[in-house]
């Protein structure tokens, strides 16, 4: 996470982030005053990084620490070169997709889990948007609220969802999928839910970007890039399947008894056409 951040950060909290990535174990037992002494900065810097990364405190953040410091050290992200055999490509592009689920796993904060299962339930219709891969996760999205009950809708043609979004209610909720956070056409979409009235969710890379601060509950996946040479979205693709996936469940779980009647329903119409 702090990697992640890093660039974008002030000064300050940029050489706080640095001295934690330097010496992760010591920080653990620290203050707030204390690593402010040793990174050469003041508490409020320290404050302000941990509203940087979205954290509830200084607790959270040595408790993050405390967590990654006694996991193995993980394997980067590794690129395909090449003349890369079958075999080395499997190998690899496995080891990035879990690499990037375990990552999404850290990064899902549960209570934005639960505040955006609760908002899909008591929402009128569902908007989806993502253009691109993220429309293919968009449209995964849609079809999975639908058999589940709501009125979910993504469209392709990004005009025809804003006209669909013009007529929405102040009752009806928007999702949003942006990898990078800064899509022009999900950030128009964004707006226009928000001056509409709606409840907003987005799925972005974690770190701060337009999308994410905008949004009414911002769920964030790894922020790790993918292989330079790629010529489509992979590891961010299914890290986005993921939260929806997560999203979906959590919601069938919590409303079991209603949800699985409509489940079973949209199963046997389609098995009748069959």
């Amino acid at each position: 996470m702090l990697k992640s951040v890093e660039s974008s950060l002030p000064a300050s909290e940029k050489k706080i982030a640095q001295f934690i990535m330097s010496s992760p174990e010591s920080v653990i037992t620290m203050t707030v005053k204390q690593l402010a002494e040793k990174s050469e900065t003041s508490s409020a810097a320290v404050i302000r990084l941990c509203k940087s990364m979205d954290l509830k405190g200084f607790q959270e953040l040595k408790m993050r620490i405390a967590g990654d410091v006694q996991k193995p050290s993980s394997v980067e992200y590794r690129d395909i070169d090449k003349g890369e055999s079958s075999h080395h490509i499997i190998e690899q592009m496995t080891h990035n997709g879990i690499q990037m689920l375990r990552e999404t796993d850290e990064m899902l904060r549960r209570e934005d889990v639960d505040r955006a299962v609760s908002a899909i339930y008591n929402a009128r219709s569902l908007h989806i948007f993502g253009v691109g891969a993220s429309g293919l996760v968009a449209y995964d999205a849609q079809q999975k609220f639908l058999r589940a009950g709501s009125y979910a809708f993504y469209l392709q043609d990004p005009h025809l969802s804003y006209t669909s979004l013009s007529n929405a209610e102040a009752n009806d909720v928007a999702v949003v999928i942006s990898f990078s956070g800064k899509t022009k056409e999900t950030l128009q979409f964004l707006k226009l839910a928000k001056k509409n009235g709606l409840q907003t969710i987005s799925i972005t890379k974690y770190g701060s970007s337009p999308i994410s601060q905008l949004a009414d509950i911002p769920l964030y996946t790894s922020a790790t890039e993918e292989a330079t040479i790629r010529s489509a979205a992979t590891s961010s693709r299914l890290a986005q399947l993921h939260v929806i996936d997560v999203l979906f469940m959590t919601y069938v779980s919590n409303y079991y008894d209603e949800v699985i009647e409509f489940l079973d329903r949209s199963k046997a119409a389609i098995d009748h056409k069959k």
